[in-house]
């Protein structure tokens, strides 16, 4: 599929604004919210039926100009788009950053959720990524609590990504009776997501015993949240990171958990639908290519984001298939109480 070429959008600056308050009077925080043009309307086609597709997404002031044009990507190339409800998940309850989805969005179907950052705060252990230890990143494994009992599958999907074909044909994937389905990498070295104390350890690395595990990426999963609520595998993966803070037995943050519940046990998806690692390795974040094969979803995990790196003016080839999905326009202060 060609893609056009947007050019290079500025640099996204926040302003820092000092306010002299008697020292009785509360400081408020200040926040740069972005602004962004308003995405066209998309409309279904005469085929379409009522059927929904709901899609979970995590939702940080930091990252949502990639969730912006995630959503763009997902509506532009969807044959159905007006059968897509998102379900944002957040740390705050904010109506201004509502206000900003539905003016840039007047005719998306969506709904905020509240996570609590408190519920998962003193289960964290730190990682090799600071990105990686906000709470928001464990938001994932606690949707199914969060979202309502109407909602009983979902396709989750972080904020770095671009869908370039029909997410229709990624909700309508056969589970097979598995809790979740994501496309396995099983050529990846899965030791190495655990340490050596880890595996040195027979009843750690018996977890596995019964399960040929392979690696799967966390941010783009379709998941039967009945079979996720009913199996109690939110307290699973709690149970791994208890073990974690006593134990140093991975160095990521919400991915290995999942992989302990999960690794062996999913249904496979093609490689298609997670062109994973294009935001470089979590330490350096270099540059990285395609993968080979037919592409439907791009991904940019790792510590390398094309909104960033276009603002630099340092982009690698890959973040140019992002930029003409990018609505950003302008930012403006607000204050955060």
């Amino acid at each position: 599929m060609a893609l056009s070429l947007l050019s290079l959008l500025g640099l996204l600056s926040v302003s820092t604004i000092l306010l002299h308050l008697d020292a009785a009077t509360a400081i408020p925080l200040q926040r740069a919210i972005p602004s962004f043009r308003e995405a066209p309307a998309f409309r279904n086609g005469a085929t379409c039926n009522s059927h929904a597709i709901h899609v979970v997404m995590p939702l940080d002031i930091n990252y949502i100009r990639g969730t912006m044009a995630a959503v763009l990507s997902i509506l532009q190339h969807s044959t159905c788009p007006e059968n897509v409800s998102f379900h944002f998940l957040s740390v705050h309850n904010d109506v201004d950053i509502s206000s900003l989805i539905n003016s840039t969005f007047p005719f998306l179907s969506f709904k905020m959720y509240q996570f609590d950052p408190n519920r998962v705060r003193s289960k964290i252990s730190k990682s090799v990524r600071q990105a990686l230890d906000q709470p928001l990143n464990y938001a994932r494994i606690y949707m199914v609590d969060i979202l309502p009992p109407s909602v009983g599958r979902v396709i989750y999907l972080d904020s770095d990504i671009i869908v370039v074909d029909d997410i229709a044909k990624l909700w309508g994937v056969d589970l097979g009776g598995k809790v979740l389905a994501a496309p396995e990498y099983c050529h990846a070295n899965f030791t190495s997501y655990f340490t050596e104390e880890f595996w040195s350890d027979r009843q750690l690395a018996g977890v596995f015993k019964g399960r040929q595990p392979c690696y799967f990426n966390t941010g783009v999963m379709v998941v039967d949240v009945e079979r996720w609520r009913k199996g109690g595998y939110t307290r699973k993966v709690e149970e791994w990171m208890a073990v974690q803070k006593h134990k140093r037995i991975y160095h990521l943050g919400s991915l290995p958990p999942i992989l302990l519940v999960f690794a062996g046990n999913i249904k496979g998806v093609e490689h298609r639908w997670n062109q994973h690692g294009l935001g470089g390795d979590n330490l350096e974040g270099r540059c990285r290519g395609l993968h080979p094969g037919p592409i439907s979803l791009l991904h940019w995990s790792g510590k390398g984001k094309p909104w960033l790196r276009l603002d630099s003016r340092r982009p690698c080839t890959v973040d140019y298939l992002w930029a003409p999905y990018d609505l950003y326009r302008s930012s403006r202060v607000a204050l955060e109480e």
